[in-house]
């Protein structure tokens, strides 16, 4: 084993060297003749002339090498009350099965499947099926609007949709046919086939043109895999937060393989046989890249879990899925674990559940302030280990290693390290290096390692003007942040979450770091808003704990002067609106922009991926109530 400094070194001294090394993991069908091609544009292709399959790296390769009867995907739906497993060897015959379905309904290598499912198995299998034959899949998370779904039907032009009649939210069944029919029809392409798998909680008439999925698997015959160039598509996935024309972000098969394999060895420290659980959904990256590919390619066990961490049943649903299944190594989102103290403050429930199995912790998504971390690490006794990535970069970019010889420091607030094979700056608007301490804008040195995108789905130029234009030969991630004296990075959320109060220049994540550590908070945003004197000034949207006897003007006369203590009058951080709940994203993102809007009496833009536009409203109505500027969102859309 190396130190990570050793191999941070041979990474940043000899990139073609270190990956040459993490590409001798990856089973290939035939082996790459050149590590990196350089493009025009600062990118680099990776490992041409080399052949390989997702889906043999996943299943095929796991059971040669004699893991045939370990479990591979284990799924817990706290949502329905079903426990299902499948070994590496019950796995392959139903993906082998629907890819010798999607192949008789004449999906060929590089025709793109529309997948539109829940967190059920076949979500799984669907995206395995389709890596086995060449086919490039799209998820589409489940229950998303029928515009944004015909918007994705449109830019990835598929022969065939896969879906469900349902899709569950705690107790709520969500009928999807109806979403999927109006997408259908207001998409300007149209399908070759739809394939749908009937729930037992909604059980639907099909159109005669539709097949059902069970029926029509067992008749399939099973399929074999193909061997694909190692720059051959494997999925596109849009980017959260799109508005318009969505982004579809391109992963390729063979920089994919070589850098999931050596993060799940080298950053989560997993082994072959380990339990991996990555409490997010198959519609974004992280389901992508540690639910569903990872986990398998390194011989793990992988759960996929449809629920949530609060209200299926409670608040100690994750600790019992922990025990239940032995999982080994957790990653989820700190919005999650907020929840979980919100409903569960003392972490009474816990008490009933035996965690010895659980060695590590992971946490990404978005930053986990410092409050949350001393809970979470208190009541675990465990790493608690937060990292930084995006969609874009497909593995992440920061934290604190795992798979290194010896012990690295963890510190709260901060994303960790950088990892071997990135290069990481801080800029500031002249596009001049930032000193340790300095806040600026976060950049990603060119080329991009192995897993990061190569392309947008038949867009390069886009890829080019919305990544690689303001910082010559950097990307530019769209994130603040600055490195401390010890090389670790902070990231302080959006470059736009950088506000300016008369002259200074302030991060609102440093305040919600403040914020969220009062014992009264729950959860917190802090943005900017429009003030005809500074410019701008921060209010504090905070979510109360339950049972809390101090009033918000109580709550807020202690944070503003805690703010004035820890950043300075100058801060000007004077007010805070009680919410009932802040608008999410789907996987838990806080739309502070959306926020803004609302305060500064600007057009609201509704994002696709909201996870439920109501709270809109709510959020209006208490900013009127609390004197803050903001007008009434009820009939946007």
């Amino acid at each position: 084993m190396k130190t990570y400094e050793e191999a941070y070194a041979h990474a940043t001294g000899d990139p073609e060297g270190f990956w040459e090394t993490a590409a001798r993991k990856v089973e290939w069908l035939t082996p790459p003749a050149a590590v990196k091609r350089a493009q025009p544009d600062g990118l680099a292709t990776w490992f041409e002339g080399g052949e390989l399959n997702t889906c043999h790296l996943a299943i095929d390769a796991q059971i040669e090498a004699g893991r045939g009867d370990q479990l591979a995907l284990v799924y817990d739906s706290p949502a329905t009350g079903c426990v299902q497993r499948w070994t590496f060897s019950e796995l392959l015959e139903a993906v082998a099965r629907l890819a010798g379905l999607l192949q008789a309904e004449g999906v060929e290598s590089g025709d793109r499947v529309i997948i539109y499912l829940p967190m059920v198995p076949e979500a799984v299998f669907a995206m395995l099926a389709c890596a086995r034959i060449g086919a490039i899949h799209s998820v589409v998370f489940g229950g998303f609007a029928a515009k944004e779904l015909a918007t994705r039907i449109d830019d990835a032009t598929p022969k065939v949709l896969l879906t469900a009649t349902c899709g569950i939210e705690f107790d709520q069944v969500i009928p999807y046919l109806p979403l999927v029919n109006q997408a259908c029809a207001m998409a300007k392409h149209k399908l070759n086939r739809r394939i749908i798998l009937q729930r037992d909680q909604q059980i639907e008439p099909l159109n005669s043109d539709d097949l059902d999925w069970q029926e029509a698997v067992s008749r399939a015959l099973p399929a074999q895999y193909l061997p694909l160039p190692a720059d051959h598509p494997l999925y596109i996935l849009y980017t959260s937060g799109t508005t318009g024309k969505p982004k579809g972000v391109v992963r390729d098969h063979g920089g994919h393989a070589v850098a999931l394999l050596q993060s799940m060895a080298d950053f989560y420290g997993v082994k072959p046989g380990d339990v991996f659980w990555a409490a997010s959904d198959v519609g974004w990256v992280v389901g992508h890249s540690y639910i569903v590919y990872a986990p398998l390619m390194a011989g793990c066990t992988t759960i996929l879990f449809e629920g949530k961490p609060v209200r299926t049943p409670d608040a100690g649903t994750f600790w019992r899925v922990i025990e239940a299944h032995g999982v080994n190594v957790f990653f989820t989102a700190p919005t999650a674990f907020r929840a979980i103290r919100k409903e569960d403050p003392a972490g009474a429930l816990i008490k009933g559940y035996n965690l010895d199995c659980l060695r590590q912790v992971f946490v990404a998504g978005e930053r986990t302030d410092p409050a949350t971390y001393q809970w979470l690490t208190s009541l675990l006794n465990r790493p608690v280990i937060d990292h930084w990535w995006q969609t874009e970069t497909g593995w992440p970019v920061a934290g604190v290693p795992q798979g290194y010889e010896g012990e690295m420091k963890i510190k709260p607030g901060a994303a960790g390290r950088i990892l071997p094979g990135f290069e990481v700056l801080i800029v500031d608007e002249h596009n001049n290096v930032c000193d340790a301490g300095e806040t600026g804008a976060v950049v990603l040195k060119l080329p991009l390692p192995p897993g990061c995108l190569p392309t947008v789905w038949q867009n390069h130029r886009r890829l080019v003007e919305a990544y690689l234009e303001e910082y010559p030969g950097y990307y530019h991630t769209g994130d603040g942040g600055y490195f401390d004296e010890d090389g670790y990075l902070y990231i302080m959320g959006r470059t736009d979450d950088v506000i300016n109060v008369a002259g200074h220049r302030l991060s609102t994540g440093e305040m919600e770091a403040i914020v969220a550590d009062h014992p009264a908070i729950a959860e917190c945003a802090v943005i900017g808003i429009q003030d005809p004197d500074k410019g701008q000034v921060p209010i504090g949207l905070i979510v109360v704990k339950d049972n809390v006897s101090q009033t918000v003007t109580e709550i807020e006369g202690e944070l503003v002067q805690s703010l004035r203590v820890d950043i300075g009058a100058f801060a000007n951080f004077k007010r805070c609106v009680q919410v009932e709940r802040l608008p999410k994203t789907r996987s838990g993102k806080i739309l502070r922009k959306t926020l803004r809007q609302i305060a500064d009496n600007l057009p609201v833009e509704i994002p696709a991926t909201i996870d439920d536009p109501a709270i809109l409203s709510e959020i209006s109505d208490c900013m009127i109530s609390a004197g803050v500027g903001a007008i009434a969102v009820q009939n946007r859309g």
